[in-house]
């Protein structure tokens, strides 16, 4: 790998609109020289010749994706992001002819022992999922998705004598004020139900283009395609059944549990919807100062965790690849984007003075340590492994990193780590709740959109049988999935959170017992990228497989255990 230079910011990215048709030309030379080539030495060093011209167009595409979601009201970045949303499907159609002269390859089993048999794993499945006759209604997916974006970051709520987006609100819906938790949560699910038509209008619209899509490329519907788009080549729809039907086994009764303790202690006779995100009488652990002091103390916390991570937050802060506070007109959510032409990952969050900044900057922070760990791959597909893997490196990132999160929560670190398990148990059951609903939901694409929502409740109540909507009407007929993104974004993605999870408590489980060993395999994790599938990572990792039974079982029984145990030695009722 080269060296980085520091000194150029994100700011200083340069950027500029590629000219799709020029990159068809190279494209069509490119492959023309592979399939004219006498060896495969030959046809790698072509093969590279291709990554880079890749490389080109991803880094414009991530730039402007990354100041368009900075500033969502920027005219120019406005019709960037638009102009990609255009070409993307006719630059998949220019991948769809790469891949078939790769897959093709009259050199093929020298190329596999070159690049590895994995890349043609992937070049297979991607001539699955594309074809020139759906580029127009991949354009038409591209623009009902940016539609979502915008409305979710057009959401202008007057509450506390000012305006606010939904990330604004959430320091509300945390209050230790009832009332103030309820009026916030209320006003925040208002937005929904105002624009109730429009979320209706665009995921019925987005259902039907993928539907559509699946039958054009010969599935019998979205399902398969979906699975086949996140690259899933180790395990199947039935291995994620599987899963859940552990979730519902394990998980669920712990989940309800730990809700029946947090009613006692929070000093309350039953919890409602708006509860959800209070922990303690005394308010949620927060962190004790703004962004920019948050930042300082992960540059502390990353320095010292080890040499990698020292010059990894170094590359963040010298070259400005964060962009952490809420404002206005900035898209919802966050993220971690790279560039690879200047070799940065680049971390998009939304703060709001709850726990989740530092939840959230860890997590994206695992993301971007991953892709600085593993730049080095000279295929492209390499660099970045199946979103399932990758979530192992977020959410195990936000337990390795427990050893200094006094540096942000001070008096309030107990709170946290008690906080943060429990919720990151709970928080599985509601995954696998939106993973169903998607699998019914591309089942049956005709169903209409109070179908839709009336079984969104009937296997929300499977999984999370004590919520408790009250009387709000909007949420107890079903519309709380509005608000997840990814059901509108990316299908099938949500269920990746969860596989993740059962990961990273294993990786929190060895760290408890020998936390150099547990450092070293998160480590060789990151720096085998996606070179693996899912299964094969795993054993790089030395962790077990979340498919398996037994092994839901045993991570949540120690993790309850644990929880049990760190109540005991904690006094909580010290907090009055």
């Amino acid at each position: 790998m080269k060296e980085i230079d520091l000194n150029i910011k994100f700011k200083d990215f340069k950027y500029k609109r590629p000219d799709i048709n020029e990159i068809e030309e190279k494209f069509n030379s490119h492959i023309r020289e592979f399939e004219n080539s006498d060896n495969a030495e030959d046809q790698f060093r072509i093969l590279k010749k291709v990554n880079a011209l890749r490389n080109d167009f991803d880094s414009m595409r991530s730039i402007a994706s990354i100041r368009y979601t900075i500033d969502t009201n920027d005219k120019f970045y406005n019709e960037e992001h638009g102009y990609f949303d255009n070409v993307g499907p006719v630059y998949s159609g220019f991948k769809e002819k790469y891949y078939k002269a790769l897959v093709n390859s009259k050199h093929r089993i020298e190329l596999e022992k070159i690049a590895g048999r994995y890349l043609f794993d992937i070049a297979d499945l991607f001539l699955k999922v594309f074809s020139p006759e759906i580029i127009d209604d991949l354009k038409n997916e591209n623009r009902l998705v940016t539609e979502y974006v915008k409305l979710i970051a057009s959401a202008r709520i007057k509450f506390d004598g000012q305006e606010r987006n939904l990330a604004g609100m959430s320091i509300y819906t945390e209050s230790e004020n009832r009332e103030v938790r309820k009026s916030s949560s209320e006003s925040r699910w208002k937005f929904f139900s105002d624009n109730e038509k429009e979320f209706d209008r665009i995921y019925d619209e987005l259902v039907k283009v993928r539907t559509g899509i699946a039958r054009k490329l010969g599935y019998d519907n979205f399902i398969q395609l979906g699975y086949d788009r996140m690259g899933r080549t180790d395990y199947t729809y039935r291995e994620v059944e599987g899963f859940r039907n552990s979730v519902k086994e394990f998980i669920v009764p712990v989940s309800l549990n730990l809700n029946e303790i947090k009613k006692k202690r929070i000093g309350l006779d039953k919890l409602y919807y708006y509860d959800s995100g209070f922990n303690f009488k005394s308010g949620n652990p927060t962190p004790k100062g703004p962004p920019d002091w948050i930042i300082g103390k992960a540059k502390k916390m990353y320095d010292e965790l080890s040499e990698e991570t020292g010059k990894f937050i170094e590359l963040m802060a010298k070259r400005e690849l964060m962009d952490l506070e809420n404002r206005k007109g900035k898209s919802a959510g966050g993220y971690c984007s790279y560039i690879a032409n200047y070799e940065s990952p680049f971390i998009f969050s939304n703060m709001n003075g709850t726990a989740d900044d530092v939840r959230v900057l860890t997590h994206e922070a695992g993301h971007a340590f991953q892709v600085y760990e593993s730049r080095g791959f000279e295929i492209d597909e390499y660099l970045h492994p199946t979103m399932e893997a990758c979530e192992i490196h977020s959410m195990s990132m936000e337990f390795i990193t427990w050893p200094w999160m006094q540096l942000f929560f001070e008096e309030d670190t107990d709170k946290f780590f008690f906080s943060h398990l429990s919720e990151r148990l709970n928080f599985i059951p509601y995954g696998v709740t939106v993973d169903e609903f998607q699998h019914y939901i591309y089942e049956k694409p005709e169903a209409s959109p109070d179908e839709r929502k009336k079984k969104w409740r009937e296997i929300e109540n499977k999984y999370r049988p004590d919520i408790d909507y009250e009387d709000n009407d909007f949420l107890e007929r079903g519309g709380f999935w509005f608000q997840q993104g990814h059901i509108f974004k990316k299908p099938f993605y949500y269920i990746d959170y969860c596989l993740a999870e059962i990961c990273a408590l294993q990786f929190w489980k060895k760290c408890n017992h020998d936390r150099d060993a547990a450092w070293q395999e998160y480590l060789n994790l990151c720096k085998a990228g996606g070179s693996k599938p899912f299964l094969e990572l795993l054993k790089i990792a030395e962790i077990n497989s979340p498919f398996d039974k037994e092994v839901v079982r045993s991570i949540v029984e120690y993790s309850d255990e644990w929880l049990v145990s760190f109540s005991k030695e904690f006094d909580f009722d010290q907090y009055p």
